[in-house]
Order: C-alpha cells, then sequence, then structure tokens
C-alpha cells in the first residue's frame, strides 16, 4: 500500500502522504488541487515545499466475474496505467519547472442520477463490480456544463463573457415573457415567442490545448461538438484512447505527454494555455488550466 511505498523508496519519516482511492476518474485533478492547499500553508520567500501526484488505474482487484451487461462494461472499458507529477511552490524551482497551474474548478452532482451514474456493487448473485448507467452521458454532460460556467470568468476574453451575460439575460426576459402570457390567457401569443438557445462560449478564444479525459470514444465526440473544438484539438485524447485505452484518472496526463512530445498539427509553445478535464465517480467534473512556461 501507501505505506509500504514510502518505505520502499526511502522517504523521510515526516513526509505527509494521502490516499484518495474510490475517487474515479477524476482523482488526479482533485489530488493536484489537494496538494496546491497543502503547499500553500508552506509559502513565503524562503518557505515553499514539493508534492508528488501519483495517479494510477490498477483493473485486477475489481475485475467483474458476473453476467450482468452493466457490470461488465467496466472489464472493457479500463486499462492499467499510471502517471507522477511532481508540484512545487519554491521560487528555486520557477526556473526549471515546465508549467504554472492557473486555475483548478470542482464541480459535483447532489442527486441521486448523479449518484448513481457511477458506484461499485454487487449484481444480482453477490458478484462485486462497478454499475454504469445508461444515464452517464447526459449526467456527465450536465456536470461540465456547471464546471464550464465556473470555468470560463477564469479564462475566456471580456467579449465572449458578454455574449454569455447576453444570452442569460435574454433567456430570462423570454421566460418571464412566457409565463406572464400564459397567466393571462394568451398561450397562442406565448407559443409565438422565439426560443433562446444557450451560448456555447467559445472556449478556444482562451486555451490552445486540451486534455479531455479518454473516457471512450462517445465522451470524447460529445464534448468536442458541444464545445466546437477542431479535430486537432481532441487528437490527444484520440491518441491515448488508441495507444493506451481508458488508463482512468491518469489519462490526462498521458494527453498532455503526447501534445508536448508527438503532435505536430497543434505544436507546444511557450505562453500556450492548456485545459484538463476529467470526470469521476459521484458524480464530478474537474477542470484545470495550466501556463507552459
Amino acid at each position: 500500500g501507501l505505506e509500504l511505498s514510502k518505505s520502499n523508496i526511502g522517504m523521510r519519516s515526516d513526509i505527509q502522504s494521502f490516499n484518495l482511492s474510490g475517487m474515479g476518474c477524476g482523482a488526479s485533478l482533485i489530488s493536484v488541487d489537494l496538494a496546491k492547499n497543502l503547499l500553500q500553508r508552506k509559502s513565503g520567500l524562503f518557505g515553499g515545499g514539493k508534492a508528488l501526484v501519483v495517479s494510477t488505474e490498477i483493473i485486477t482487484p475489481n475485475l467483474y466475474h458476473g453476467n450482468e451487461r452493466n457490470f461488465l462494461l467496466q472489464n472493457t472499458l479500463f486499462r492499467c496505467g499510471g502517471a507522477a507529477i511532481i508540484l512545487s511552490n519554491k521560487w528555486t524551482d520557477g526556473m526549471r519547472a515546465m508549467y504554472k497551474l492557473l486555475h483548478i474548478v470542482r464541480v459535483q452532482g447532489t442527486d441521486e442520477v448523479s449518484y448513481n451514474a457511477v458506484y461499485e456493487t454487487q449484481d444480482a448473485d453477490g458478484e462485486r463490480g462497478v454499475s454504469l448507467s445508461k444515464d452517464i452521458v447526459k449526467v456527465a454532460g450536465k456536470c461540465m456544463e456547471k464546471n464550464m460556467t465556473m470555468m470560463g470568468p477564469y479564462v475566456l476574453p471580456l467579449t465572449e463573457q458578454a455574449k454569455v451575460v447576453m444570452a442569460l439575460m435574454a433567456r430570462f426576459f423570454a421566460k418571464k415573457a412566457k409565463s406572464f402570457l400564459s397567466s393571462s390567457n394568451r398561450e397562442e401569443l406565448s407559443k409565438k415567442l422565439p426560443v433562446v438557445r444557450p451560448y456555447v462560449p467559445d472556449f478556444k478564444r482562451g486555451i490552445d490545448h486540451f486534455c479531455i479525459h479518454a473516457g471512450g470514444r462517445a465522451v470524447i465526440d460529445g464534448i468536442e461538438k458541444n464545445m466546437k473544438l477542431e479535430p486537432f484539438h481532441t487528437e490527444p485524447s484520440r491518441m491515448t484512447l488508441l495507444n493506451y485505452g481508458n488508463t482512468s484518472s491518469s489519462s490526462i496526463w498521458y494527453e498532455l505527454e503526447y501534445i508536448q512530445e508527438q503532435q505536430k498539427s497543434n505544436p507546444l509553445k511557450k505562453g500556450d494555455r492548456i485545459m484538463q478535464v476529467a470526470f469521476g465517480s459521484g458524480f464530478k467534473c474537474t477542470s484545470a488550466v495550466w501556463l507552459k512556461l
């Protein structure tokens, strides 16, 4: 376990260690957020510290041995994998740092549908496994929409934020007008009011690269369509899925490595901003934005 690993690699006895198991595919960014908060307590001119974040996916202990279809999906989707990241807030490490963490946002659903989208339980025969609901794509979409709404003000230019505000105001007044006409027995007139669709902000104006959790082709296709991304934006996710499968929480780091080392269609440059988006059981969506130094 975690304590055995500390002993094997010779860590100091005063190292603070945390095991965030059971957090699903979004565990890595949650760990980064925890590390950030812990390092902030050690900040200062001569202070600071380092944090090692290790993200792994080990499918062998959770292999499902039953026959129910919604449980069998986990056996076909996931693959073993892992990644390690070192975070530091020491000013002496600034010269050799590769990326700077700018923002991190976490959103979690609180209703029953969100909870039941992904959870560990037993089937009718008592075989333990992870159940994936048919509502998972819809739940993930709603959770990501809330996350992007919170992240938008940090990364979008003012012109794009103004469009979002105007669209929200138009939807609000259209809803009030429809409600007023309906209560005034003017149903026919209320039906003629135009439908104001929600405005999807163009995140490409504030973000240069995207690391979308490689949960499956349908997940990547849906996010590419909804966020109006170009094929080269989702190329890292597709290539990670092709070469390694769904390695759960570590997949976003495989994607970042692809952007850094291999991608030719959208080369990484100093000053570029990279957005990572991860999903997890609960249901939760966590996003982070990094600056290439």
